[in-house]
């Protein structure tokens, strides 16, 4: 049975091409919504604000709720399509490729990233015939308006990526009508134009091709009073000259485009990374509810501390700052505030307000943490390009965006560098990475920093400043506003609050008022009595509360409890049950993460770091014992219980110092990829072909033997062609991406090694020849033999674990290589040994990466009950819940006073 939803066109669902009844135009609406943001939680009230935009009925939720009741229901016949209810709101559980518009996504991916020009025509051709007119016929909301407006963005920009490849490949002469009715739509697009010229003269018309070109001068200096682009009066002046490269039938398509010159590569690269950019920090931005109501009112202003040698004299609120930013003759930025003053929402918002706006041609502006920054170890724009490797590794895709594309974006000023947290880099740190900075930005590049405002002054203090920033210090929040947001949305009747609205009202300067001066403070406050039955009036207690440090630490204190109240869910089928974690062991859970952290000395937590929570000779026992453990039945199986021990004690003993002292790299970053790698495959299995041939003349294996080794080593050589980085920057690595990549990879690393070394043993051991070219098979202790092993494992030992693991893992391979085997063993008994050798070495592989290692680290600590055992799960749970922020690939607590005060408690 085949479903579909159609979205490109008339809203339709159908099952074998029959028509499903999705009801009314509102009902539609919902569905739509869900269908957009397939596979991802909607919360309820997002869900109203889009189906009725800000003109909800009464009761909207018990109309939303009939809707999604019976949407469920005439889904009922799609199979693996299902609304599921989630903490929180509301997903359809879908294969995105059933939607098409997820599929045209996809698809237009595919196809840019295809290294094959003809299998990129056929996927740009499959993506735009999924269009039959406009999306969403009928439906009519701001949000979707939007939707709506950036997918015809997107159609069209694949209709002019799949049109460069076709005048590429000579079809001009078929072309020029679509591009004429093109241009009729789209009058100022340059690009369009130098299609439409460039398919003109290809077709004989040099006279319409010049023709067009003025028509599209004169039209841009009449209405826009602007000049064509160097580009498009290049390719004018090429025609004018009958430039004979421009007619040959593989030319390049425009001269905007000629052969992926760096500047389209990067070109290219900006506007994809701006889109991964917005994608991001928006669902970051509804996670954390910034427009859920709107955010506290936060006001700022030039800082009248001296702190800087710029002499604009600015002033604003949360709502302009992006507009207020580009307004500036140097675009330099600093923002101060006090801890919890709301400078990492402020450069969320500005991030996404220059995205809203950016215009070709604009850099885009990117929002880092620096907590990772040492200035005495890495240049800024270093750091910059390494740190946009990692949250957007698709630019690493050197066909489609170039050699080093990072490092190019920043230093061609292609991005804005949103750098949040100069205050939580080590506070020794904080003057050299100013003057660091401000040798970076010389000559005007753009950049935003954030710090806390005494942190600052205090570096400026020693002797550093960024001399062209204009810097802005955010001011406390007005009462007026911390009221508004603390009672916006409660229902008539509840008056719990009351008492303290009087109170704030007079006693302006008290400390319950110095403790709601900051938008984190007025948030937690909100979130912390928000039960019914709690009294937030006790707050007024003098005796209980007596200055602002013990209501501020009341707030954090009664905080996760809050968010972790149980609540009852509402019935309907769920993917996975969700987890009503209790108050009391989300705190231990919290608590341990925080003073894991505060530990490293970091605010980052980054999953493959857990393992450092375990001391060093703890880890160096439980990750070494399993695999000695297995490497010494292997060596009972095979000779008997003298092999046994000095397989288990030299592994374990090698193991043992790697796991604990050695130093592993971090998580690998890949995907499967079939598409065109037949060749490559071949290749790397005749090496494997023949590696295997000259093991079997070395050991004296008979031929048989021989070619089933071929078969081994010749897979597990290809089958890493298969696995390559991401191609796109579409989407930015977050915990789960990472994760999943790293556990790709170590499983297919591990496979491998385990299947060509462990059927090598079992036939070394059992069918090889009593003197083979490596000596005589009953000596005691064979040194040829044990040389290579030891080379071999100490290779191995560099690149899981460096120096340490390189000695520790070359001693034990030249301590078991060199052992004699026992003579006759029956081929059954040898692939048996050679079977759980090869899971020894499948085991040591997988320990030797982050993946592996955190499931070891992870179910560890979660039976001594300081983790959940579940902690992937519990971690996305707590970032939806707000009490986690992720950025890039790692998280941190939503503000670094709840950080230290959960490390306190």
């Amino acid at each position: 049975m085949t479903a579909e939803f159609r979205l490109l066109g008339d809203i339709e669902a159908r099952v074998d091409g029959q028509l499903v009844d999705l009801g009314h135009r509102r009902q539609r609406s919902v569905l739509v919504v869900l269908l957009v943001e397939a596979n991802r939680i909607v919360p309820v009230d997002q869900l109203v604000e889009r189906v009725w935009a800000g003109r909800p009925p009464q009761r909207a939720r018990d109309t939303l709720y009939g809707y999604l009741h019976r949407l469920r229901k005439a889904l009922a016949v799609m199979p693996g399509v299902d609304i599921l209810r989630q903490t929180g709101g509301y997903l359809i559980s879908i294969d995105e490729s059933l939607v098409d518009v997820h599929r045209f996504g996809e698809l237009i991916r595919q196809a840019r990233a295809a290294e094959d020009d003809s299998d990129a025509m056929a996927l740009f051709d499959e993506a735009l015939a999924l269009w039959r007119g406009d999306p969403f016929p009928g439906v009519d909301t701001p949000w979707l308006n939007d939707v709506r407006d950036v997918l015809r963005k997107e159609r069209f920009a694949a209709e002019l990526d799949f049109t460069d490849l076709r005048l590429a490949h000579g079809q001009h002469t078929e072309l020029v009508p679509t591009l004429v009715s093109r241009a009729g739509e789209y009058q100022w697009d340059e690009r369009l134009a130098a299609q439409l010229m460039l398919a003109l003269y290809r077709s004989g018309r040099q006279a319409d091709a010049l023709a067009r070109y003025e028509q599209t001068r004169t039209r841009l200096a009449e209405e826009l009073g602007l000049d064509p682009s160097p580009a498009l009066r290049q390719l004018h002046q090429r025609i004018l000259t009958a430039d004979p490269n421009l007619a040959a039938s593989g030319a390049p398509a425009t001269a905007a485009a000629e052969e992926s010159t760096p500047d389209t590569q990067l070109d290219r690269a900006t506007r994809e990374l701006a889109t991964a950019i917005t994608r991001q920090w928006t669902a970051e931005a509804e996670i954390r509810s910034l427009h859920r109501p709107a955010p506290v009112r936060l006001r700022w202003s030039t800082t009248g501390r001296p702190v800087t040698g710029a002499s604009e004299v600015l002033s604003g609120d949360i709502s302009d700052v992006a507009l207020k930013f580009r307004s500036l003759p140097v675009r330099q930025l600093v923002v101060l505030g006090e801890p919890g003053a709301g400078k990492t929402v402020l450069a969320i918002l500005l991030t996404l307000g220059l995205l809203a706006d950016r215009t070709p041609g604009d850099p885009t502006p990117v929002l880092l943490s620096l907590t990772s920054w040492n200035p005495h170890r890495d240049h800024l724009h270093t750091w910059l390009a390494r740190r946009l490797l990692e949250e957007y590794p698709g630019l690493g895709n050197t066909k489609a965006y170039g050699r080093d594309a990072a490092t190019h974006l920043v230093t061609d000023e292609r991005v804005i560098p949103v750098l949040d947290g100069l205050d939580e880099t080590p506070p020794g740190l904080h003057t050299a990475a100013i003057d660091a900075m401000d040798q970076a930005i010389a000559g005007g590049r753009p950049l935003v920093v954030t710090c806390r405002t005494n942190e600052y002054e205090n570096a400026v203090r020693h002797g550093a400043i960024l001399a062209s920033a204009a810097v802005v210090e955010i001011e406390p929040v007005e009462l007026d506003d911390a009221i508004t947001f603390l009672t916006a949305r409660h229902h008539r009747g509840d008056t719990r609050w009351q008492p303290v609205v009087e109170h704030l009202r007079h006693h302006r300067d008290g400390p319950l008022a110095q403790a709601l001066s900051t938008p984190l403070m007025v948030d937690l406050a909100r979130t912390a009595y928000r039960d019914p039955t709690s009294d937030p009036a006790e707050l007024l207690d003098p005796q209980q509360f007596p200055d602002r440090t013990t209501i501020e630490d009341q707030l954090l204190d009664t905080w996760v409890p809050a968010v972790y109240a149980r609540r009852p869910q509402p019935p309907g089928p769920q993917t996975a049950a969700v987890r009503n974690y209790g108050p009391d062991e989300a705190q231990q859970w919290l608590t341990f993460l925080a003073r894991h952290l505060q530990h490293l000395q970091t605010r980052d937590f980054a999953w493959e770091h857990l393992v450092r929570a375990l001391p060093r000779p703890v880890r160096g026992l439980v990750f070494s014992l399993p695999a000695a453990g297995l490497f010494a039945i292997a060596g009972l199986l095979a000779r008997g219980p003298v092999l046994a021990w000095v397989y288990g004690l030299s592994t374990a003993v090698g193991g043992c110092a790697a796991h604990g002292w050695g130093t592993r790299s971090g998580p690998m970053r890949v995907k499967v990829r079939f598409r065109r790698t037949a060749l490559p495959f071949l290749g790397r299995f005749v090496i494997g072909v023949v590696i295997s041939v000259v093991i079997g003349a070395v050991w004296s294996l008979p031929t048989w033997t021989v070619v089933v080794l071929a078969f081994a080593f010749g897979f597990s050589m290809g089958l890493h062609v298969w696995l390559e980085a991401p191609r796109e920057i579409s989407r930015a690595s977050s915990p789960a991406t990472t994760y999943a990549q790293d556990r790709l990879a170590t499983l297919a690393f591990a496979l491998s090694v385990a299947v060509s070394i462990g059927l090598f043993y079992g036939f070394a051991i059992s069918v090889s020849q009593p003197h083979s070219n490596l000596g005589a098979a009953a000596d005691p202790f064979h040194f040829v033999r044990a040389l290579p092993a030891g080379l071999v494992s100490a290779l191995f030992g560099w690149f899981a674990f460096r120096y340490i693991g390189s000695v520790s893992y070359g001693l034990a391979g030249f301590a078991i290589g060199g052992q004699a085997m026992a003579q006759h063993i029956p081929l059954s008994l040898g692939l048996a040994a050679g079977a759980v050798f090869g899971l020894a070495i499948g085991l040591t592989t997988t320990l030797s990466r982050s993946w592996g290692v955190y499931v070891f680290s992870r179910a560890w600590l979660g039976l001594l009950g300081r983790t959940p055992l579940r902690l992937n799960r519990f971690l996305e749970d707590a970032h939806r819940r707000g009490v986690l922020r992720q950025a890039g690939s790692i998280y941190q607590f939503r503000h670094a006073r709840l950080h230290d005060r959960l490390s306190q408690t």
